[in-house]
């Protein structure tokens, strides 16, 4: 493990869904540099895409810093436009009051560092989708982590006793 990393040298997983409205190429760091209570991951996202769904983490705080780009931040019911050297501040919430998102609207590529701190549990809601998210003990950069996690939404919930005897 070297403490330091150069972005120019990171190694980048491909994400996309939606049809092709969500692409990015995304390269966690924080762990290869011996980081393991700050999170760290450098997201390059092509024009006219998002990398992510507009959420809100109730128990994860989150900042942005912009490198290279611009673009529009939903932040709770407002839109900011964004570029090079902008901090974006994203709070732990609930409900759509701080739910957020980064979208490129630019026409070139939008780089950025998504820095969080590790919670172990945290719940994730998808205002757009009306979908949830339950994660607890889970890291996805350790395959072996035995971590719990859950998509889906309310109208599907069992009953607490369902499938007790």
């Amino acid at each position: 493990m070297k403490p330091v990393v150069n972005i120019a040298d990171v190694k980048f997983v491909d994400v996309k869904g939606a049809g092709g409205a969500f692409e990015a190429k995304v390269a966690p760091i924080a762990a290869q540099i011996g980081s393991v209570g700050i999170g760290c991951m450098v997201i390059c996202v092509p024009p006219g895409k998002k990398a992510f769904p507009f959420h809100v983490h109730h128990n994860t705080h989150e900042l942005f810093v912009i490198l290279e780009g611009a673009g529009e931040y939903r932040f709770g019911g407002e839109t900011y436009p964004i570029r090079a050297g902008d901090v974006l501040a994203a709070p732990a919430g609930a409900g759509v009051e701080f739910a957020h998102q980064i979208v490129n609207s630019g026409d070139s590529e939008l780089k950025y560092l998504g820095i969080s701190d590790k919670s172990v549990s945290d719940v994730v809601e998808y205002p757009d989708s009306g979908k949830f998210g339950v994660r607890s003990r889970y890291d996805r950069n350790d395959p072996a982590s035995r971590g719990f996690v859950y998509v889906g939404r309310r109208d599907s919930a069992v009953d607490y006793y369902d499938g007790e005897k």
